[in-house]
């Protein structure tokens, strides 16, 4: 019996200690499904843009994670979509439909 209770303790540690871990590799892999989506968006894939590409991922992949709050994120959107938008060197209508699409992303 008492080696019955200890395989369960050790069962259960185990099961808390991988718990984390897992919702961490989900956030992970969320992140970079969103900064995938948002580079292929922004037109950083196909030929010639390697660089810019990486640039674009490794500055989306260290922003905060996901949990921030949702006006923070919202925030990091209209800020991300504003580089790009400048980037693009887009204005008037060309802008304005470039933003509306970039932020519903």
């Amino acid at each position: 019996m008492k080696q019955l209770c200890t395989t369960l303790s050790a069962l259960m540690l185990a099961a808390v200690l991988a718990t984390p871990q897992l919702s961490y590799a989900g956030a992970q892999q969320n992140k970079m499904a969103t900064c995938n989506k948002d580079a292929k968006a922004k037109g950083l894939s196909g030929e010639g843009k390697g660089d810019e590409r990486k640039a674009f991922m490794k500055e989306c992949l260290s922003a905060k994670s996901e949990q921030s709050a949702a006006g923070s994120t919202q925030q990091n959107k209209m800020t991300t979509c504003n580089k790009a938008a400048k980037a693009k060197k887009l204005a008037g209508d060309a802008r304005k439909t470039f933003m509306k699409e970039c932020l519903s992303n």
